[in-house]
């Protein structure tokens, strides 16, 4: 059963077995026509291009930015410890 909004134009809200069945028709609305509401069981999930999730979610950096991006390793001793490995008995 979907739902439009109040033009009659958009159908924002989809049961599950609906969308499921005419799953192409759901995603090219989402891209055409904005974000796709499905319901399953009293819980409901967004179906939305991925332009307006960035838009709305903001763009994260890759992790390689993300890593450079921290703290430096100024005054880290990263020197290797050259000390003789200890003995161990078996």
């Amino acid at each position: 059963m979907e739902t439009a909004d109040p033009e009659g134009m958009v159908p924002l809200e989809w049961q599950f077995a609906d969308a499921k069945n005419r799953f192409s028709e759901v995603v090219t609305r989402a891209l055409d026509e904005g974000p796709q509401f499905v319901t399953r069981r009293n819980e409901e999930v967004v179906i939305l291009a991925k332009d307006e999730y960035v838009r709305l979610a903001g763009e994260k950096p890759g992790l390689l930015d993300y890593l450079m991006s921290g703290p430096g390793l100024d005054g880290v001793d990263l020197a290797r410890d050259r000390s003789p490995i200890r003995d161990v008995e078996l």
